[in-house]
């Protein structure tokens, strides 16, 4: 069994195939996306819903074609990303704006909506061929010193992008991870009905 075929989600209702098809591998090759791929992938976390369509979220990204920028982006990784993350040939930073800008006040939303944003640029991604790898190990403020990023602006996550590479390019752990079917809990354990516990009707279970 190949890594595609291991993490073809194994759905209990159909949904559409990029989201079965879509996974997070750790093995990337040196390959570097097209600019207009990249420019699309980020035009999908600009059109993401939003609280109050205030667009909390930020992206600091780096490429191999500015090897100084790719390794200071990479620093900013806790040590076991970093271990393979850095041979993605595009790094990006998702960072988040505390507070609204018209008002002041705290948005409890943004970590949501930068996820909402992030989730639309995986989306593209999948549709074009690339693959994305989410990660909250980051060192924050490892970050804000060397990304230059402001107070009321917190770096949250990572991304990886680029081209799988073949499993047998990691170690062996790695190459397990990339290998392992993906699994998921039933509906019946995250979507209820009006009673906490209890499955929707719709969920078959």
């Amino acid at each position: 069994m190949n890594a595609d075929d291991a993490k073809q989600a194994d759905a209990d209702h159909a949904i559409h195939p990029l989201l079965a098809g879509r996974w997070s591998p750790y093995g990337f090759t040196a390959r570097m996306p097209p600019a207009s791929d990249l420019a699309a992938l980020f035009e999908a976390a600009r059109w993401a819903a939003s609280s109050y369509n205030e667009q909390p979220w930020r992206y600091l990204v780096a490429t191999r074609d500015e090897p100084r920028a790719h390794a200071r982006l990479a620093d900013c990784l806790v040590a076991g990303n970093r271990a393979w993350a850095v041979d993605a040939p595009v790094l990006a930073l998702g960072v988040v704006a505390r507070r609204f800008e018209g008002n002041g006040e705290p948005n409890r939303a943004a970590e949501h909506d930068l996820g909402a944003a992030s989730a639309s640029l995986t989306f593209e991604a999948a549709a074009r061929g690339l693959h994305v790898h989410q990660m909250i190990g980051i060192e924050p403020e490892t970050a804000r010193q060397a990304m230059a990023i402001p107070d009321g602006y917190d770096a949250f996550t990572a991304l990886a992008i680029g081209y799988r590479a073949s499993p047998e390019t990691l170690t062996d752990k790695l190459r397990e991870r990339d290998l392992r079917p993906r699994q998921r809990r039933p509906q019946s354990g995250f979507v209820f009905g009006a009673a906490w516990g209890e499955p929707a009707p719709w969920t078959g279970d």
